[in-house]
């Protein structure tokens, strides 16, 4: 449908020209669903229907890496870390990384970086001229581009430690060079720089826990962003040989402290600090 202007049709093109993907859901639509956001297409409602068929847990899956994210920011600022470069960052929703940052440290920065083009006109219009925080529109898999971009290079100093967050969004990533594209990141960063993970896995000891994650996993094929479930070995790579802050990598509830009153999410966070 179309006004005699012909204006629907315009902006279905500029959207298809901003590489806005109708036909497939998009995991950061998806996430901003199961979040309560409005930033989705029914396409996107439709793919979350099915994951939460396979496995109902997974609106409680996305809360509890929303506060997991939400405990390792105030820890980075507790540590002295102020500076944060937030990869696959998403549709902002309530408790951004700004939000936190800013109202404990005003002159705290925060670069957000994502690929989704939804994700980032999103964030561009909750930004809305923020000091100290910038929105990129990139490929995380691409480091040294991501950190030439504007929006980060200009804002954030890679001479002073920087939290590099990857928070539910590697799982989302197939690349094999993924450990070296992480790396490439790293050795960009400032001696005392932390890198924060959260990642889905389903290696573990409970069969019935293994299971719910890979009907997570299940639930998502056929969208833009499969799920890739690593073993716990190979997300412990993907931190480097850099020390893990304790409690090390753990279940996303039981990050920093064992929460016994929660249920585990078959994902495992951890924050490794840089040398």
């Amino acid at each position: 449908m179309t006004d005699a202007s012909g204006g629907s049709w315009r902006e279905a093109e500029q959207a298809l020209e901003a590489g806005i993907d109708f036909e497939r859901a998009n995991a950061a639509r998806i996430y901003d669903y199961l979040l309560g956001g409005a930033c989705n297409f029914a396409v996107d409602r439709e793919q979350a229907s099915r994951i939460l068929a396979q496995n109902p847990d997974m609106a409680y899956v996305c809360r509890a890496n929303r506060d997991f994210l939400r405990r390792a920011v105030e820890w980075c600022l507790a540590h002295g870390i102020t500076q944060f470069l937030d990869l696959g960052s998403g549709v902002p929703t309530a408790g951004n990384v700004h939000e936190i940052a800013l109202a404990q440290h005003p002159d705290a920065r925060v670069a957000y970086v994502d690929f989704e083009p939804v994700a980032v006109a999103h964030a561009h219009e909750v930004i809305g001229g923020t000091e100290g925080v910038s929105v990129t529109r990139a490929d995380m898999r691409d480091p040294e581009g991501v950190l030439a971009a504007p929006g980060v290079r200009d804002l954030l100093d890679v001479g002073r430690p920087v939290a590099l967050l990857t928070v539910a969004v590697l799982h989302f990533v197939p690349d094999a060079e993924l450990p070296s594209i992480l790396a490439r990141y790293r050795a960009a960063l400032a001696p005392g720089s932390a890198h924060v993970m959260s990642h889905g896995s389903a290696d573990h000891d409970d069969p019935e826990l293994a299971a719910r994650t890979r009907a997570i996993q299940d639930g998502y094929r056929g969208s833009a962003t499969e799920v890739v479930l690593r073993s716990r070995p190979a997300i412990r790579e993907l931190l480097g040989g850099n020390e893990l802050v304790d409690p090390g990598l753990v279940d996303i509830v039981d990050w920093p402290a064992p929460a016994p009153g929660e249920r585990p999410t078959g994902g495992y966070a951890a924050i490794a600090l840089f040398d």
